[in-house]
């Protein structure tokens, strides 16, 4: 699981390469035996242009109960410290990695916490060493030191590819199933209430606190294991206490970026469907604060609509489904 050199001597500092801008990194380790290390490399890092997002450039101030604590931390609780630090691995983005500081191979309780949670996440794991007091699956090509990793990163503006042994394929894809999936997949609809005297059908809208006090539709995350149609039904039912039956799917898309929600390193996908209810009579739960049924047409001239509710109901207003 030794690292092959690359160009250049593995005791040479990289130089700072246009190659390695888009490039994060959260490095791990015991603060307490290991800190000096482990701010020698992240000054490696940085010097090559990667941008390291956790720990900061900051001195131990002191140690509680066998945990350091940096002079830039300004919470004193212990499991609030480490989740800030593991929340630096939702900015990584798709170049991002967690480098794993762990000397003979040794990686401490806190890192194996962290390493636990990035293998879960996806995030790509980098070892100084190969582990040895873990029993964690890690790819054949995951032992890179510092210096030869920002050395192929400049050379080749990527990350290196994970190898997989033949005799561990079992074990591949056993850990490849436990992975959390990277996207977020998240289903919405249009709740049309039929009314044969209108010639316009009214659909409901809901005025949320997410969005800043903005109109959109009703929706939310889909659940693991849960079918779309289940999960669109089970938010209609949760948000609006209204049954429903699920129609016409509308549209499937990406997030609209620069909508007040979008996130830059997160693929989130909107599945929205229209879905009929025989009622208005509408139970909001915390996540709204009022509600208005009327035409579509008119809701897009009259109100205040989200980016991505606003693309659905323009959708469901050119529709027939909608006349």
């Amino acid at each position: 699981m030794d690292p092959k050199p690359i160009k250049g001597s593995s005791g040479s500092q990289p130089a700072l390469g246009r190659s390695s801008a888009q490039f994060r990194a959260v490095i791990h380790g015991s603060f307490r035996k290991h800190f000096a290390e482990i701010q020698r490399v992240r000054q490696i890092f940085e010097r090559a242009g990667i941008e390291v997002l956790a720990p900061a450039a900051a001195d131990i101030a002191r140690f509680e109960d066998g945990f350091a604590i940096l002079e830039s931390d300004k919470a004193v609780d212990q499991r609030l410290i480490e989740l800030r630090y593991l929340h630096n691995l939702k900015k990584l983005g798709p170049s991002g990695f967690s480098y794993f500081i762990d000397p003979e191979g040794y990686i401490g309780a806190s890192a194996s916490y962290e390493l636990g949670i990035a293998q879960l996440s996806n995030v790509r794991c980098f070892f100084m060493e190969a582990p040895k007091n873990h029993p964690a699956y890690v790819h054949k090509n995951s032992v890179w030191h510092p210096e030869l990793l920002t050395e192929y990163i400049l050379e080749y503006g990527k990350l290196p590819e994970p190898e997989v042994h033949q005799n561990e394929l079992v074990i591949q894809a056993l850990w490849e199933d436990l992975i959390v999936p990277g996207s977020v997949v998240t289903v919405g609809g249009i709740i049309e209430y039929a009314d044969s005297s209108k010639k316009e059908q009214e659909i409901l809208l809901v005025k949320t606190h997410k969005w800043g006090g903005r109109y959109s539709i009703i929706g939310g995350k889909v659940r693991r294991n849960e079918r779309l149609a289940e999960a669109l039904l089970r938010e209609v039912r949760e948000e609006s206490g209204l049954q429903g039956v699920v129609g016409e799917h509308l549209a499937t898309f990406d997030q609209i970026k620069y909508s007040g929600y979008y996130l830059k390193d997160v693929s989130h996908v909107f599945v929205d469907n229209v879905v009929r209810v025989g009622s208005k009579n509408v139970v909001l739960n915390e996540e709204a604060e009022e509600f208005i049924w009327m035409p579509a047409r008119a809701a897009l001239r009259d109100l205040d609509i989200e980016p991505n509710a606003r693309h659905t109901v323009e959708l469901y207003a050119k529709s027939a489904v909608g006349l």
